[in-house]
């Protein structure tokens, strides 16, 4: 049976005690003491959420074997109590953000995913077209958009349309390093966008599949920019005039361009991402909200948390690598908390964005710009990008 929005609150108002109920605010979730206000519940409810960059689930290498690969092997594994997790975190689309080594490793990538979401269908959707979003909030449904974030899998421009043909939605021209499209922002010297860069960003807009330029360097994001016909995306990236130096933030010029395309840009929530030095707190990445808004517009502003659904940054222990050992890493300016935790408090845990509504709230943001930086913007742009209707099958 679906509960009303106003049954809900009312269950909540009456387990929060009359305390709660007159300050107007509520406790949702039994595991936290943290209390929203109505507002806050309302807008989350309300809004198509979308998570431009958040890798669902990072192996957890405590749980043998972790269990995403437990998922993605056996779509039986993923329970009624883990699509209760997603479906409860006010999240409705998770763009997953994966890494490719090759075009072998892509196919993978969207074999393993394309058969867990066919296989839970009852509680996973995959998003396709725009329409899909409103379907999967109206469905109850938690929405997986399958995207990378390195380009390496295309071979030549047909494979994009493959790509595409398989669910793939957005693609990053490049990771840290370079490869044959352009320069990752890591790379010791950034040549810019290639010739063959050029031919994959041409039949990426020519087949509706968003250009993402989060990682690349200063010179193929803006060759890439200069290139571009369509709105493209920072997925994941902060702004540089809040962190000078940092390369891996984005200019005022690379942000005012971006918008002039009409694309989006997704707001990181890792400590280094948001601040140069200790403490780091969502205000720090509500100053990054407030910046891009200043600058051009509230309509460019999204979130691209560069998390998992609990919160971690990266795979939990075993994986093997490192990224701290990439060559020129200093470039990021990383720092940790005393703890060794890499994610912004307050927004490191499942529930994250009903703190960052409420932090919304705190800046003075009116309910209309909310529910465009939760997700308004994001199905704005991707519907100016992807083609209006559903690939035939």
């Amino acid at each position: 049976m679906r509960v009303t929005r106003r049954q809900a609150l009312s269950t909540l108002a009456a387990a929060a005690g009359s305390a709660a109920v007159l300050r107007g605010r509520y406790r949702l979730f039994a595991s936290s003491a943290a209390e929203y206000s109505a507002r806050t519940v309302r807008l989350v409810e309300e809004s198509v959420v979308v998570d431009l960059l958040n890798q669902f689930q990072f192996p957890d290498y405590a749980v043998k074997p972790p269990r995403i690969e437990q998922w993605l092997a056996d779509p039986a594994a993923y329970t009624a109590a883990d699509a209760a997790r997603y479906r409860t975190s006010g999240i409705t689309c998770f763009a997953l953000g994966a890494g490719s080594r090759d075009y072998d490793d892509g196919i993978r990538f969207f074999a393993e995913w394309n058969g867990l979401l066919a296989g839970r269908g009852e509680w996973l959707m995959r998003i396709d077209t725009v329409a899909d979003f409103a379907r999967a909030k109206r469905d109850g449904l938690t929405g997986v958009m399958l995207t990378l974030q390195d380009s390496t899998h295309f071979r030549r421009p047909d494979d994009v349309n493959a790509c595409f043909g398989l669910g793939q939605r957005i693609s990053q021209l490049t990771y840290n390093m370079s490869n044959r499209i352009g320069s990752g922002f890591l790379e010791q010297r950034d040549g810019g966008l290639t010739v063959f860069g050029l031919s994959i960003l041409e039949r990426m807009q020519q087949v509706g599949m968003a250009v993402d330029l989060s990682h690349c360097g200063d010179q193929t994001t803006l060759d890439g920019l200069a290139a571009a016909t369509r709105p493209v995306l920072f997925t994941h990236a902060n702004a540089r005039a809040l962190l000078p130096g940092r390369l891996r933030c984005k200019t005022d010029e690379m942000i005012g361009k971006l918008a002039a395309l009409g694309g989006v840009m997704g707001i990181s929530f890792l400590r280094f991402m948001a601040k140069d030095t200790e403490p780091v707190t969502i205000e720090d990445a509500l100053d990054h909200v407030d910046h891009v808004a200043k600058l051009a517009g509230v309509e460019h502003v999204a979130i691209g948390s560069d998390l998992d659904l609990p919160g971690n940054p990266n795979a939990v222990g075993g994986s093997g690598f490192d990224p701290r050992r990439q060559p020129n890493f200093e470039r990021y300016g990383y720092h940790e908390a005393a703890d060794g935790s890499i994610t912004i408090d307050g927004l490191d845990h499942p529930k994250r964005v009903y703190d960052f509504t409420e932090g919304l709230t705190r800046r003075g943001y009116s309910d209309g710009d909310i529910r465009l930086v939760l997700g308004g913007n994001a199905v704005r742009a991707l519907g100016a990008i992807w083609p209006p209707e559903r690939p035939a099958a």
